[in-house]
């Protein structure tokens, strides 16, 4: 593995940085206030190449890797950790939708999510099951050349923000567990969906919540990939996601801390700069030590993706300690500003509540360490196989 990163990459890093600090950054706080993401940031996003850059060419994306997805990833995360969901969602559900969707529905909706003008959320988990997502009770049965969907999908990540859906649902009620499960993409203004949104501590910008769906009629020609295959369509993906997310929370880490080591410098106690104190700087020292050996984590996860070798084991140490490091991180720097840093005048408390979010969405950090272990010693190693 090449530990550098491209000259195209590195224009690219260059690129969302400058755009991330002047249109994201000075607007993080009020995002959080305003609960939504503004569409025409998005239609510029879109317009900058920065949502899906790993999707195929022929879909009108820019066709590049996962690293560089990651780039990006990394860079918007710094400045909006909940923007960069955007990101995450445009890699995660149009890597999905290109691989199995069919052709006219992927070519349909895959530029849209590209250029900025459609958000796909994924409607997976349930309010009687979260980790134990395969067990779902949300149903799709077949009626004519249409499915129809009835059930309720929860904590759901742009629930009120979001076009599509990806809805796992229940096609074979004789198989009960993944093999019964089937995947549909489903436009949000269908009759018979309504949406709720949750109270949430952190990513308000993003939003949670649930989507009903009362007998909501969706075309077979929405149904991705075949009956049965949705779940296993989906965990795929999040071998992907997981590393992304790593990233996503790291920005954000490393934000506080370059924030930190300039307050330092220039804050004085008895007579000094507080850098001149090893108790201040020592565990700041660790703290980009923690953040530089998880970033090489999710790198070497994507690069391992991009040559097509194998990363679900890699891809779930992404997920439970790239987002544990970033709060500790930022937990360190909030704490080093004194009640500066636990006042809402800076972005340090933010930053710790939007992170926590994201040591539960899309795992936990239980979940995770199961999946290593699986990886390691086969499923012996899970409780319910």
């Amino acid at each position: 593995m090449d530990h550098a990163f491209s000259d195209d990459q590195e224009a690219i890093r260059a690129t969302t940085r400058r755009f991330a600090r002047d249109r994201l950054a000075p607007a993080y706080k009020a995002r959080e206030s305003e609960g939504r993401i503004d569409r025409d940031l998005v239609l510029e996003m879109g317009g900058l190449g920065l949502i899906g850059a790993d999707l195929p060419e022929r879909l009108g994306a820019p066709g590049l890797d996962s690293v560089t997805a990651g780039v990006i990833m990394e860079e918007v995360g710094r400045a909006d950790i909940n923007v960069a969901y955007v990101q995450l969602l445009g890699s995660l559900m149009g890597s999905i939708l290109a691989s199995h969707a069919k052709r006219e529905v992927a070519e349909y909706v895959v530029p849209r999510i590209c250029a900025g003008e459609a958000i796909v959320a994924l409607g997976l988990t349930e309010p009687a099951g979260g980790s134990d997502a395969a067990h779902l009770k949300t149903k799709a049965r077949k009626d004519g050349g249409d499915y129809i969907l009835s059930g309720e999908k929860t904590s759901i990540s742009m629930a009120e923000q979001a076009d599509h859906v990806v809805v796992l649902a229940r096609t074979n009620e004789a198989n009960p567990g993944a093999g019964g499960v089937s995947a549909f993409l489903t436009p949000l203004d269908a009759p018979g969906i309504s949406r709720s949104s949750f109270d949430d501590v952190g990513s308000r910008a993003v939003g949670r919540g649930s989507i009903f769906f009362d007998d909501v009629r969706v075309p077979a020609r929405y149904l991705i990939g075949t009956e049965g295959k949705g779940f296993a369509q989906v965990m795929q993906g999040f071998d992907y996601s997981r590393a992304l997310i790593g990233l996503q929370c790291l920005g954000s880490a490393a934000a506080s801390l370059e924030e930190t080591w300039k307050y330092v410098t220039e804050r004085f106690a008895f007579g000094n700069p507080l850098a001149k104190y090893q108790g201040v700087t020592e565990p700041l020292a660790e703290a980009e030590t923690y953040i530089e050996a998880a970033r090489l984590l999710c790198y070497k996860t994507l690069w391992l993706r991009d040559n097509g070798l194998p990363h679900t084991a890699e891809a779930a140490m992404c997920k439970w300690w790239a987002p544990k490091t970033a709060f500790q991180v930022i937990h360190r720097c909030l704490l080093t500003h004194g009640h500066g840093g636990y006042s809402t005048d800076l972005p340090h408390q933010q930053r710790l509540r939007d992170v926590m979010g994201l040591q539960i969405g899309d795992g936990t950090e239980q979940i995770q360490k199961m999946i290593i272990s699986r990886e390691r010693v086969g499923r012996v190693a899970v409780p319910y196989a």
